[in-house]
């Protein structure tokens, strides 16, 4: 059983800009944006298994993971029942724009005995702000081996935003877990090496015009 336990995001600007700004959503991307880095740093993204592709309109950017997995089960360490990665993006900001994550795509794979569960959880924020947005999914046994996709969507209205025209970076911190503490000699595991062994997650972004 799939549940989209939460998808919220707050809005928020840079804290000396926001007072000032009116915001309107402009008809597509501005000339100028682009993803300038990517950092990942944790137990489920170790170097060299994570990759991202930013697509042809700058619209949405796709990252891609190899080694983001848990398990739980008989014999398998408790270490591996967690694994948790923090992307740090940098971002190129066009003068006169902002923008947000309008939703975001998640794809993998998961398999779990009875009353075993897996949850995968986010949370996006970009640097100097405190403001931060978290979305959650929790999946239930049993399941025998099935992917799964699902899509948090967030209205523009409350996005976490990017500060105005200024480059900035965007940090995601996100974590797997799978737990067989209802059945001890169950097991499960979410977006393992085998079948499909990617994790998949996409951005999506919705641009705003800053206006004084």
């Amino acid at each position: 059983m799939f549940k989209s336990l939460a998808c919220l995001f707050a809005l928020a600007t840079a804290a000396i800009a926001a007072p000032a700004l009116q915001v309107e959503i402009p008809s597509a991307p501005p000339p100028g944006f682009n993803i300038t880095s990517l950092g990942v740093l944790g137990t489920g993204c170790p170097p060299g298994s994570t990759y991202y592709v930013l697509n042809a309109d700058k619209t949405a950017v796709t990252v891609t993971f190899s080694e983001f997995f848990a398990e739980a089960g008989p014999g398998i360490p408790i270490r591996n029942n967690r694994k948790a990665c923090q992307l740090t993006f940098g971002v190129s900001v066009p003068p006169g724009f902002t923008f947000g994550i309008a939703s975001v795509d998640y794809r993998g794979y998961y398999q779990l005995d009875n009353k075993v569960t897996a949850q995968q959880q986010s949370y996006y924020y970009f640097q100097g702000q405190l403001v931060q947005a978290t979305s959650s999914s929790l999946l239930n046994g049993p399941v025998d081996g099935a992917d799964y996709t699902y899509r948090d969507s967030f209205d523009l209205v409350s996005t976490v935003t990017s500060p105005c025209g200024q480059s900035t970076v965007l940090n995601v911190n996100s974590d797997v877990r799978v737990s067989n503490s209802a059945n001890s000699k169950g097991s499960g595991y979410l977006a393992t090496d085998s079948i499909d062994t990617s994790l998949s997650t996409t951005f999506n972004f919705q641009w705003q015009t800053c206006k004084p």
